[in-house]
């Protein structure tokens, strides 16, 4: 209600708000008089405010008793009112602006307490219509001529509304406001998972915050605005004493009367305004017990309660049999019983009725439009044509793996969907779905990898056991099954689940099976990452990006290169293990690369400079250098002048006898600096790279070739050898 009243008052300022009369007030203020007050009441904003003001002038000034009379109607439509938003509303936050209601509600009645509690002590002698029609209706109506009974109905409303309704209310409102404070880290938290794994944008992200923070502002409201309703019932109770006790101190010693004519009149009184404030305020106290209890109702309130009390027929079956059973009992009127027996009977018989009816018609549905079984045996020709980029083929023995790891490892595909996520971080490549399957012709522990159905990888697991490397490169000495490491064929050994910690406390490697599996796998896609990389991948990698970079995207595809060509500089960077995450970098080198040639070779290697950072920081080791060793200027120029052909067609054609001495010479170097436990960078000069890069790639595909165009300024270097 207060932001429907805000909104109202911003959509309602007249333009003289904005600067100065609006345009003819002057000519108006002389034939309508009332022009002023029109604009006035058009204000929202100061109508509310000078309502506020009214409700605080209530409790200093007099009321006369038509204008109380007035107020009271408006109390209880104000509450009814309240009560039924809080009713058809589907969730709380729908109604955010409850507590300031609340609050506007509580005052209100307190306030026409005061009025009323005014007129009683004043004129309550005159007779039961002294505090006006509205409280003499309602003390007449309820109290019948007793004012015993007034007392106790009375009683029993503020019982209801103190102990039952709003105690209830308070606690749930408090509870409510302590978990979602508590709960709000997770949230925020699940909330940034979703984002970062891309199942939400932005703006559902930035939609699902604000909720949070909405929700968790008004429940923290609700258990404070709880102590208004709290205090309207103490305050409530006390007034109606102070008005017993005063108006009959009043009556018997100012006014002459005797003392039961004096409890008689002032107790109708006081018993029906303290009936004509109770009755709005168990209303508003219901609304907010509403308000806090829907916290995990969605949808409209009563189609939730029909669904879930009257929608099981069988719960409706017993209480019918119950029912049926009370009205058999001697001394009990049996017509209540039988008639709420029979409906609740019948309720079930209609509803199971209607459930076996919907049964039908479905199953009816699905068989009109399932196909015959002969067409949907005959498999189209096409599938025959599709093939897999990934498949992970296990043997029966491993299927543990996927349903219930032995240990307490993650299964296999936990593991491989966080492969998924990490390769599209660290190289920008969205892996393929890989598809696990079991193949009974495989060994029970043999494991396959297959990259568009060729085989790429195999291992032999123990799937209750644990696999231990030597980073060392010494014997393992625990018990056990000896094997080899089937990523990298380094010596290893199978041992059991118990030696787990004697292995970790000498220094070993422990793995458990799945992650092998996963090791396995992960080297196998960088090998064939651009192979993985197809055309409507690319596509994609396109139209994922920013809105800002589609521009560029336009700008030079198709009309600077291909999307066929951009597939090919892409692969080319992947075949190397280069990251293509940075995309935008890649395509303003595809740009400025496209303007001189068309060569995909040559596009690539001006990429790759425009890399250099990425590049140069992906080398670098622990020492915080990259190992370089060079090449020497006799291989430079043996190079450069067995390159042969035009500019966009080059080739390198030297002799077999040169081609060997070079890979003798390389292959001792880099094995010298692997016994020294360093892993360096080949660099040689731009204009040769990518050939060198071809011919090392056959017998040392894991050591990379740098040309200097690709050593960032900033970084640091150390020369560690020369071939």
């Amino acid at each position: 209600m207060a932001e429907a009243t805000q909104s109202a008052a911003t959509a309602a300022r007249p333009a003289a708000q904005r600067g100065g009369t609006p345009q003819g007030a002057e000519e108006g203020e002389g034939s309508n008089p009332f022009a002023g007050v029109v604009a006035l009441l058009k204000r929202g904003d100061l109508m509310f405010a000078l309502g506020v003001i009214g409700i605080l002038v209530v409790l200093i000034l007099p009321m006369p008793t038509w204008l109380l009379d007035m107020s009271l109607a408006f109390s209880i439509t104000f509450s009814v009112l309240i009560l039924m938003t809080a009713i058809f509303i589907e969730k709380p936050l729908d109604f955010n602006s409850f507590p300031t209601v609340l609050l506007l509600a509580t005052m209100i009645r307190l306030a026409l307490n005061l009025a009323s509690t005014r007129l009683i002590l004043a004129d309550g002698h005159t007779g039961p219509d002294a505090a006006g029609q509205v409280i003499q209706a309602f003390g007449g109506f309820v109290m019948q001529d007793n004012f015993v009974i007034g007392i106790i109905v009375f009683a029993i409303l503020v019982i209801v509304n103190f102990i039952v309704i709003t105690k209830g209310s308070g606690r749930i409102a408090e509870v409510a406001a302590r978990f979602t404070l508590d709960a709000m880290p997770g949230k925020q938290m699940a909330i940034d998972a979703d984002l970062s794994s891309g199942l939400i944008d932005e703006d559902d992200a930035r939609t699902r915050r604000k909720n949070l923070e909405d929700e968790s502002t008004f429940f923290g409201s609700m258990d404070g605005a709880s102590k208004f309703v709290r205090g309207d019932a103490i305050a409530g109770l006390l007034i109606t004493m102070i008005n017993v006790l005063g108006g009959m101190i009043i009556g018997v010693a100012q006014n002459d009367l005797t003392f039961v004519e004096a409890a008689d009149t002032y107790t109708r009184l006081t018993v029906g305004d303290g009936l004509v404030s109770q009755i709005p305020a168990l209303i508003v106290s219901t609304a907010a017990g509403m308000m806090v209890t829907k916290g995990g109702i969605t949808g409209p309130t009563e189609q939730t309660l029909f669904r879930q009390v009257g929608g099981q027929p069988r719960t409706l079956g017993l209480s019918s049999f119950l029912l049926l059973a009370l009205a058999t009992m001697p001394g009990i009127p049996a017509l209540p019983f039988l008639l709420l027996s029979g409906l609740t009977g019948g309720m079930a018989f209609i509803i199971t009725a209607r459930r076996k009816r919907e049964a039908e018609e479905e199953i009816q549905a699905m068989e009109e439009t399932t196909p015959a079984p002969t067409k949907a045996a005959e498999e189209p020709i096409a599938t025959a044509l599709r093939i897999d980029y990934l498949r992970l083929e296990l043997g029966y023995g491993l299927l543990s793996l996927i349903n219930s790891p032995a240990d307490n490892s993650q299964r296999l595909t936990d593991q491989i969907k966080a492969l998924r996520r990490q390769l599209a971080s660290e190289m920008g490549f969205v892996m393929p779905s890989v598809r696990i399957q079991d193949n009974m012709q495989l060994p029970a522990n043999t494991y396959v990898i297959r990259v568009k159905e060729i085989e790429s990888g195999r291992g032999d697991l123990r799937p209750n056991m644990l696999l231990v490397m030597d980073p060392r490169g010494e014997e393992i000495t625990l018990p056990g099954e000896k094997t080899v490491e089937p990523t990298f064929g380094l010596p290893a050994m199978w041992i059991e689940e118990s030696n787990r910690e004697e292995a970790l406390f000498r220094g070993y490697t422990v793995v458990d099976p799945a992650t092998v599996v996963t090791t396995h796998l992960t080297e196998i896609i960088k090998d064939n990452m651009d192979d993985l990389l197809s055309y409507a991948e690319t596509q994609k990698l396109l139209d994922e990006l920013d809105k800002e970079q589609q521009k560029l995207v336009e700008s030079i595809v198709p009309s600077t290169i291909s999307l066929g060509g951009l597939q090919r500089v892409l692969q080319n960077l992947l075949s190397e293990r280069v990251s293509i995450r940075d995309l935008p970098t890649i395509l303003e080198g595809v740009a400025e690369a496209c303007a001189g040639t068309r060569n995909v070779m040559l596009i690539t290697e001006h990429v790759r400079a425009r890399l250099a950072r990425q590049i140069s920081d992906a080398n670098v080791n622990d020492q915080g250098f990259i190992p370089l060793i060079t090449l020497s200027p006799v291989w430079e120029q043996a190079f450069a002048e067995s390159i042969i052909g035009p500019d966009d067609d080059k080739q390198l054609s030297m002799a077999p006898s040169k081609l060997q001495e070079f890979i003798g010479a390389l292959r001792t170097n880099f094995e010298r600096q692997a016994m020294m436990g360093e892993s360096p960078v080949l660099l040689t000069s731009p204009a040769i790279r990518p050939f060198v890069r071809s011919i090392v790639e056959r017998f040392r595909p894991m050591t990379v070739v740098m040309s200097q165009n690709e050593i960032h300024p900033k970084a640091k270097i150390k020369t560690v050898g020369q071939v």
